[in-house]
């Protein structure tokens, strides 16, 4: 493995951490969206991460990773939230208010994970790029 396919696999790291953090951003401003173009509330979303296969030259056709993707945005299919306000412009005929199934605090946890994972994927590019820079000092003396 070369140096600069360890810092291609966590640049793919930092691009999906990236869209990780989109997407709880946007289910954080949604957290209160009663209704959306598609009919009832906003459903939450996640990501499903899968590993990036490369094949490997060589004799041994083996496969090694090559990073991670996104594989798929889902939509949460559980039972939204309840909320009895009769006055509300979308409440149904029993008065309640059908609200987003988005816990505040598990989406704020996700937010500190991916944003750590995503440091982690800097500093192992950064090294990397320490390493390439120390073998080409030994290169020079």
């Amino acid at each position: 493995m070369s140096i600069f396919s360890s810092m291609n696999i966590s640049a793919s790291g930092l691009t999906a951490e990236r869209l990780r953090l989109d997407t709880i951003a946007n289910n954080l401003a949604n957290i209160n969206t009663t209704r959306t173009a598609q009919g009832g509330p906003y459903r939450r979303q996640t990501l499903v991460f899968t590993e990036k296969l490369e094949k490997a030259i060589g004799a041994r056709e083996k496969f090694r990773g090559a990073g991670v993707e996104v594989a798929e945005i889902r939509r949460d299919q559980g039972e939204p939230r309840r909320v009895y306000d009769p006055t509300h412009p979308d409440a149904g005929d029993d008065g309640y208010v059908h609200y987003p199934n988005i816990n505040i605090v598990n989406e704020m946890v996700d937010m500190i994970t991916a944003t750590r994972a995503y440091e982690a994927n800097i500093t192992a590019i950064n090294a990397a790029k320490t390493m390439a820079l120390k073998a080409l000092e030994i290169g020079r003396g």
